[in-house]
């Protein structure tokens, strides 16, 4: 790290830059969807004047030494609708979170190609067409109108730097507020600018799709051509880096670090070539320098993957990043391909803001719309477990009961609403042909569906499966009697349960095959249903913030859980699994066939930092991360925690502000986050190598 990117990184890690913002209130802003309303602007062109405003609100700031710039001054995004609106709104459709558009993928490739002026002309062009409905003719105003809007903010941030006497920032800002990048600089700048009008467009968890894959064409141009040296243009990688972490904190999803800002490296292409680069290879070192949660980064990788590329990896874990994420190809390439998605989809994927798999370009998918309780599904059946001779039988009403929730979740987001993107319909594929806005769909519009509770549900059958049907050494008034008192007087049978009983991640047969056929259930219970907008519904092994949801109301399970006990987060073993190596946890969670489950869920091991004496440690680690991708992992993340540092963390924030931690799919800053996820990532188990 040069001086000029540790002075700019000093500057955003102590929030200096906070000082220029102010809020639409301040601004005259706020009550702009009460104008809007007044008005009866239809809501595509409200989203249009409401970026466009913002964005003439926003005030140009260059920090010293930069020169790939945007930096956030309006504090937050006024809705486009009223408080009256949304309430009539939410009486007749559906919402999925906030209800805008969210978690999708955009043509970075094809705009950082053509510019915002060549697509300004393709729209102008498309309003030409006589025979457009009046829809569409909105759909294709706002979108030049967002284009302006976008054209016009870069053009000011060129007068800024052309009076603070940076000719080549404001020369390149001139060339990209009209044409494609020619350069590895302009690539970067723009890339900013439009990534930057995509979240002040109300568009949010913008991840950052394949990004070695669409900037290393620019990289390799100036190293040919002799603009630009390999320091150079690791500085830029840096410096880019850094513009993620500028406004983080206003990209707020759950928590603080959940923003989506993640990119993926590497990957098969359909010729069986791994796309690993030099621009790949500087993301990762970068990362390690700057040591910020932004952008996270996905790996995608196989059995195949040369070692060198995992121990890369391997030393942002020791670095406790959180990240690398390890999407296996060998996995995820064949399961999208057995969902239907075409060739070229199904190898250009990417990931969404945790880890979900999406595809990119074109792709309005909602990858995280709803979760199914595997524990819960399990603890109401209890009750009519004596009903069941056999296990045989009872697992037959467990896996009618998956069904039907399945059932029940599909009819459940019928009639969705989505606010139009205008903006974010213009850097994605197929939009201005049908002229009609992201926000009523793409391509591909697949649903997802998260599945929480799995190794809590599994062990619970596996104990039914032995004691009570097999040994005969459990009965149903003493097992239900356990569960309904909270093992109050059962303290014997708890501890039994929690610690002698058939567990996943012990490499055991019976709660392995019982992980593998919920899996199986489930993704048969989506099998086959279609949603409203045509497409499928996709069966997954993550768990988002549901883990901390489904567990609160969770009554005492058969494997010993008390009741409001947390249950694991993703595709993870129990939390009071007994386990001195990662070895066999690998072994139980790569045996589950999850092309068919493919919806992404990662197993999460925490590893204690003690591990990391000395780089034969990073060559261990590597070696084990790519055994479990050639065992058939699907997808793999690594925390590197320590007990002691956490609890000290809780009591003294101000002692560890710089703290990373992976918590469900992104890492964030732990002094940062609710007492809740703190307090799970305290319990994780620990791992030894």
């Amino acid at each position: 790290m040069n001086n000029r990117i540790e002075t700019l990184r000093a500057f955003i890690w102590n929030r200096k830059h906070h000082g220029f913002r102010r809020s639409p209130e301040q601004l005259g802003l706020d009550k702009l969807n009460e104008t809007f309303k007044a008005q009866g602007v239809v809501p595509v062109e409200r989203s249009a004047r409401m970026l466009n405003a913002l964005l003439e609100a926003e005030t140009p700031i260059i920090l010293e030494g930069e020169t790939i710039v945007a930096t956030r001054t309006v504090s937050s995004i006024p809705s486009v609708f009223t408080e009256e609106e949304w309430a009539d709104i939410r009486s007749k459709h559906t919402l999925h979170e906030r209800g805008t558009v969210s978690n999708i993928s955009a043509d970075y490739e094809g705009i950082l190609r053509d510019g915002l002026g060549l697509r300004r002309k393709q729209v102008e062009e498309r309003l030409q067409d006589t025979s457009l409905t009046r829809e569409q003719v909105d759909f294709l105003n706002a979108a030049r109108e967002s284009i302006c809007a976008v054209q016009d903010f870069i053009l000011k941030y060129r007068d800024c730097a052309q009076q603070a006497g940076l000719q080549q920032v404001a020369d390149d800002l001139l060339a990209v507020s009209r044409d494609g990048a020619k350069t590895l600089h302009q690539a970067l700048q723009l890339l900013r600018m439009v990534h930057f009008a995509l979240w002040e467009s109300d568009c949010y968890h913008n991840t950052l799709g394949r990004f070695d894959q669409y900037i290393y064409p620019y990289y390799k141009a100036d190293i040919d051509a002799g603009r630009i040296t390999r320091e150079q243009a690791f500085d830029l990688i840096e410096e880019f880096f850094l513009t993620c972490n500028k406004d983080s904190d206003l990209y707020v999803g759950m928590q603080q670090g959940d923003n989506g800002q993640s990119i993926v490296l590497g990957g098969r292409n359909p010729e069986g070539e791994y796309l690993f680069n030099e621009v790949s290879e500087m993301c990762l070192k970068a990362s390690y320098e700057l040591n910020l949660i932004d952008p996270k980064i996905n790996l995608r990788c196989d059995g195949e993957t040369p070692l060198e590329v995992y121990k890369l990896g391997a030393k942002l874990t020791q670095r406790g990043l959180g990240f690398p994420q390890y999407d296996n190809d060998g996995v995820v390439i064949p399961g999208l391909l057995k969902l239907g998605y075409s060739a070229e989809d199904a190898f250009n994927y990417v990931v969404a803001a945790c880890w979900e798999f999406i595809v990119p370009k074109n792709g309005m998918e909602i990858v995280n719309i709803d979760a199914l309780s595997f524990a819960g599904i399990v603890s109401d059946a209890l009750e009519h477990l004596a009903d069941y001779p056999t296990y045989d039988a009872f697992y037959a009403y467990i896996d009618s009961q998956i069904k039907a929730e399945c059932l029940r979740i599909t009819k459940a987001h019928d009639n969705l609403y989505i606010v139009p993107a205008p903006f974010m319909s213009m850097v994605m594929g197929g939009t201005i042909e049908r002229a009609q806005d992201i926000s009523m769909g793409g391509n591909s519009n697949n649903y997802g569906v998260h599945g929480t509770g799995l190794s809590t549900a599994a062990d619970s059958l596996a104990v039914i499966k032995k004691l009570y049907y097999e040994e005969k050494s459990l009965s149903f008034e003493e097992l239900m009697d356990a569960i309904h008192q909270n093992f109050k007087g059962h303290e014997a049978l708890q501890e039994r349960l929690r610690n002698e009983a058939p567990k996943m991640g012990l490499d055991q047969e019976d709660p392995d095959a019982i992980g593998s056929a919920l899996l199986e259930s489930f993704a048969r219970g989506l099998h086959g249903i279609k949603n409203e907008r045509g497409g499928i519904w996709r069966a997954g092994t993550g768990t988002a913030m549901y883990y901390i949801f489904h567990a609160k109301d969770l009554p005492a399970t058969p494997d010993g859980r008390f009741a409001g006990e947390v249950i694991p987060a993703n595709f993870t073993p129990s939390m009071f699994l007994h386990q001195k190596g990662p070895v066999s946890v690998m072994r139980s969670f790569s045996k589950q066939h999850l092309e068919d489950t493919i919806n992404g869920g990662p197993l999460t091991i925490e590893l204690d930092e003690s591990i990391f004496r000395n780089e034969e440690t990073i060559e261990k680690l590597a070696m084990l991360i790519r055994n479990y991708m050639r065992q058939g992992g699907h997808q793999l993340q690594l925390n590197t925690l320590n007990k002691e540092t956490l609890l000290d963390a809780k009591a003294h924030p101000e002692l560890h502000r710089d703290l990373i931690v992976r918590v469900w799919g992104w890492s964030g800053y732990f002094v940062e986050l609710d007492e809740c996820y703190q307090d799970h990532i305290i319990e994780r188990i620990k791992y030894k190598i």
